[in-house]
């Protein structure tokens, strides 16, 4: 018994040892299978994640290419700039890093800690700061926190060509404008530097360290040129200012080539600051934005009409002052008609019923032939993103009230590079060109690696028909409309335009003016178009607002140019003629205009019935040949009626007054100099005829 009491305890011991043998020789058959499958293999997709870990990229931005005018001027840059950057796994001190990173940058605490706290190896704190603050940065030498040089964007002309150029945002790539459209011109192609790095330690030394050098990016040459492009944007400013128009336009081109000259809109920005703007602001109207061009868009038919034989400039028609067409009723602008007149009158004159009657001439597919053989409806093709197209009447539901309303500009949306284009064609002996924005695209050693050269793409008229309408839109600026574009020494032409706005699905108050021409008749060098939006002045006619905006863009244009004026020769008739300046006889009498004109030994003809002059072309200070006519605009007074305080402040007291004068106000002015302060304010609704107190600086 005692054997077998014996022999149990062995056994299960046995048991115990064995079971414990097991579980230790699975568990080492387990760890051996691990290893086996981390050495041999994973081995080496764990080595990659390894030093994945250890490694750091720090992006290398290429400069873009340099943007320049077409007398190489730059007009957008590259320039190094310091660029703050944290690598979170190496911060020790995360809250007190960021405190110190948000002080100096001038940012906010929350922003700079979640950077810091980010589970990625590279975070871009501030791609722009201050030597200064840079300084300061590197002093500190917290761990995790790096100044590396990036390259910026910089527009040393700020405003100008603003439009045109574009944005290009903080990671150095174009969001707008030409800097968008050339993206793959200007950018260039990004480096790196990839170096081996440690937690809490930094660079390893004798680690392994990559650098890809970055390709900077090609330079383009634009047709736009500096001079050009700051006389527009200079008068389109004065002449915001002037009428208190909401926005505006104002487009040079040569019209021989398609080249844009310059491309001037308001509102305005400055590029370096962008985002401090509304995209409306941003917005190139000239281009993006469309409009009713008004009567502009009467020598896009009278061309065609002519071309087809269906009409002949010595053609008789009789304006009453309207014609009906399906029962609707459609008004010449001047209310008692032009009575007997010829066609070529009616393009001089602006007559809508004449230009109504020949529009219905056409059947409707040759009508929209020759509206789509000038690019209406369609995209023009220029290198420019967000370009309109313009808004047509569907062909098969086209009517003969609507045909007879596009014939005088209404009833059409187009733009005002779309209609500049047209025009330009007529100056080019019918030949329609390209247009387009760059000239040149060049690698950064000079090297011309692309040239664009001018293109025509079709002849939409006969140089015949195109001699006839050159001669038409002269005598709009010599005899017609547009007599406010007139510059003495070059034969110019052109056409006036005043459209109204649709509002709620019918035509209100609001005005748009416009003026469009070139010059030398002769010879066409310059194709201007001036858009003026909203005007808040009490005359609102293209041919009494933009016209002379036209002129002083065109002339002092001309001038840059060094294009001199023409005479016939030394001992002829014109130059021998008298020349006077125009007075200023806004705000006064009829009486008192009609003495003051004749003083200067000038004409005068008067429009309009009332007490008070409220407008007058030519404006004051034009200079004209003695015996011209100066045509004087009458209003009677109405002490109920509301106006708007126009905005004069930085305006010179005798301009001051004749804005003032234009609204139907009366200045009383106190110091000297430049308008500093108005009362009422600007924009404050007062009755006609009231007095607003300026201080003068």
């Amino acid at each position: 018994m005692s054997y077998m009491i014996r022999k149990r305890p062995n056994i299960r011991i046995r048991k115990r040892t064995f079971t414990l043998f097991l579980f230790f020789a699975i568990l080492l058959f387990a760890l051996v299978a691990k290893l086996f499958c981390i050495q041999l293999l994973n081995g080496r997709r764990y080595r990659e994640m390894a030093l994945t870990q250890r490694m750091q990229l720090i992006p290398v931005y290429a400069e873009r290419g340099t943007i320049y005018d077409r007398n190489l001027t730059e007009l957008a840059v590259s320039i190094r700039t310091d660029g703050v950057y944290v690598s979170p796994p190496n911060i020790t001190k995360p809250d007190e890093t960021a405190r110190s990173l948000a002080n100096i940058l001038h940012l906010p605490y929350e922003s700079v800690y979640s950077m810091v706290k980010k589970e990625s190896p590279f975070v871009w704190v501030s791609l722009k700061v201050t030597p200064d603050d840079a300084k300061m940065i590197r002093e500190m030498k917290y761990p995790g926190v790096k100044v590396t040089e990036t390259v910026q964007r910089f527009y040393p002309k700020r405003e100008l060509a603003a439009h045109i150029l574009g944005v290009a945002g903080m990671d150095n790539q174009g969001l707008e404008g030409l800097e968008y459209f050339y993206e793959k011109e200007l950018a260039g192609q990004a480096g790196y530097v990839r170096e081996e790095q440690a937690p809490k330690v930094g660079h390893i030394p004798q680690g392994i360290r990559e650098i890809q050098a970055a390709e900077d990016g090609n330079d383009i040459v634009l047709t736009i040129d500096e001079g050009i492009q700051y006389i527009a944007e200079r008068e389109l400013g004065k002449a915001i200012k002037d009428t208190g128009a909401s926005k505006g336009t104002i487009i040079v081109m040569n019209p021989g080539t398609g080249e844009l000259l310059a491309i001037a809109n308001y509102p305005t920005f400055d590029p370096n600051g962008f985002a401090k703007y509304s995209s409306a602001a941003r917005r190139n109207i000239a281009i993006t934005d469309m409009y009713e061009p008004g009567s502009t868009f009467k020598l896009i038919i009278a061309a065609a009409a002519l071309e087809e034989g269906l009409v002949s400039p010595n053609e008789i028609f009789f304006d009453p002052g309207y014609i009906k067409i399906d029962g609707k009723q459609i008004n010449c602008e001047k209310k008692e008609g032009h009575g007997w007149i010829t066609f070529a009158e009616a393009i001089v004159e602006s007559c809508n019923v004449a230009l109504s009657e020949v529009g219905l001439r056409f059947s409707k597919e040759r009508f929209y032939d020759y509206i789509r053989a000038f690019n209406f409806g369609k995209k023009t093709g220029i290198d420019f993103p967000g370009e309109a197209s313009g808004l047509l009447i569907p062909e098969k539901t086209l009517k003969p009230i609507e045909m007879a309303n596009i014939a005088f500009g209404q009833g059409i949306s187009v733009t005002p590079l779309q209609i500049l284009l047209a025009v330009s064609c007529i100056a080019n002996d019918g030949v329609y060109m390209q247009p387009y924005l760059v000239k040149e695209i060049r690698s950064k050693n000079g090297q011309v690696l692309e040239k664009f050269e001018p293109t025509p793409l079709n002849q939409v008229i006969s140089k015949e028909t195109s001699d006839i309408l050159k001669e038409m839109m002269e005598r709009v600026v010599t005899e017609g409309t547009g007599k406010n574009a007139a510059i003495l020494g070059y034969r110019v032409a052109g056409k006036t335009g005043t459209s109204q706005k649709p509002e709620g699905g019918t035509y209100g108050s609001k005005r748009i003016a416009s003026f469009v021409g070139f010059a030398p008749v002769d010879e066409p060098k310059l194709a201007i178009i001036v858009v003026l939006d909203e005007p808040k002045t009490i005359s609102k006619y293209g041919g009494v607002l933009a016209a002379p905006v036209f002129k002083t863009v065109l002339e002092d244009s001309l001038r840059y140019l060094g294009i001199p004026p023409y005479f016939k020769d030394d001992k002829s008739s014109l130059s021998k003629e008298e020349i006077v300046a125009v007075p200023d006889v806004i705000g006064r009498s009829p009486v008192e205009a009609k003495e003051a004109v004749a003083s200067f030994k000038l004409r005068s003809k008067v429009q309009g019935q009332g007490s008070l002059v409220v407008d007058q072309h030519p404006r004051a200070g034009n200079l004209v040949s003695a015996n011209s006519y100066v045509v004087i605009y009458l209003k009677e007074q109405d002490i109920t009626e509301m106006v708007v305080v126009p905005n004069v402040l930085g305006l010179t007291m005798k301009r001051a007054a004749q804005v003032l004068a234009e609204f139907g106000l009366k200045l009383n002015p106190s110091g000297s100099g430049m308008a500093v302060e108005i009362n009422p304010k600007v924009g404050i609704k007062v009755e006609y005829g009231s007095i607003v107190d300026v201080l003068f600086r």
